[in-house]
């Protein structure tokens, strides 16, 4: 086999294993950062619920201050009684007093259904705290995995780096730039084999003549459709 081939097929097969180490890395860190978010997902809840809790609150001290203001003003109707001299007085007092006192009523159910939904809202709180504190524990289990994994991995992608550094430096460089220029567009299928006179990147029949010069392997010889770097394996050669 023609030297400069070897080298571009080794080439490929190790940027090939240089890019398999990409999704293990993602894989490694999809628990910690699904677990993250999970943790980011909780504590946002708990300061939603915490702005929503304020809200509530501060719509129950509008109604006790509305109920303070009904209280003096019925206190100051109970004193203007004694004031009254027509029935046309008496009438209106009454009937500012029967609206304040609905309006009374109104202000007490209005709180109480205020404390039951800031009540709830605590108790929400309380649930969600103790899930993050418990998420929060287990991230920090999870980032010690990962990083465990990524050391393990990264130590066998240096190996893999420290091995093309070593054959790029004895590739032919006309033949490297060659190469480069397909994995441009072609990546993982820069070179390819040859399986049943088909090219196994673009899947279209070779002619006879050029299934020929990829067996005998004297040169670097090019898919005639797609452009792509052919040879067959060692067993079919």
């Amino acid at each position: 086999m023609n030297q400069h081939l070897k080298q571009l097929i080794d080439l490929s097969k190790i940027d090939k294993d240089i890019d398999a180490f990409e999704p293990q890395i993602e894989e490694a860190n999809y628990n910690y950062e699904a677990a993250l978010a999970k943790t980011k997902s909780i504590e946002s809840d708990i300061e939603n619920l915490t702005d929503e809790i304020k809200n509530e609150e501060l719509k129950k001290a509008k109604n006790d201050l509305h109920l303070t203001e009904l209280s003096q003003k019925l206190e100051e109707n109970s004193k203007k009684s004694g004031d009254i001299k027509t029935e046309r007085e008496m009438k209106s007092l009454q009937l500012e007093e029967e609206i304040a006192k609905e309006q009374v009523t109104f202000a007490n159910e209005e709180i109480q259904r205020l404390d039951k939904i800031i009540e709830a809202k605590k108790e929400q709180v309380e649930v969600s705290k103790v899930s993050f504190a418990e998420l929060q524990a287990n991230l920090e289990s999870v980032k010690a995995e990962v990083d465990k994994k990524l050391a393990v991995i990264n130590k066998k992608r240096q190996t893999v780096f420290v091995e093309k550094e070593k054959l790029l430096s004895d590739v032919n460089q006309k033949g490297l730039a060659f190469y480069q220029k397909i994995r441009r567009w072609a990546k993982n299928t820069t070179v390819v084999v040859v399986e049943e006179q088909a090219c196994m990147g673009c899947h279209m029949i070779i002619s006879d003549k050029i299934y020929a010069d990829v067996i005998k392997a004297e040169d670097i010889t090019t898919c005639p459709h797609c452009g792509r770097i052919l040879h067959v394996e060692a067993a079919a050669e």
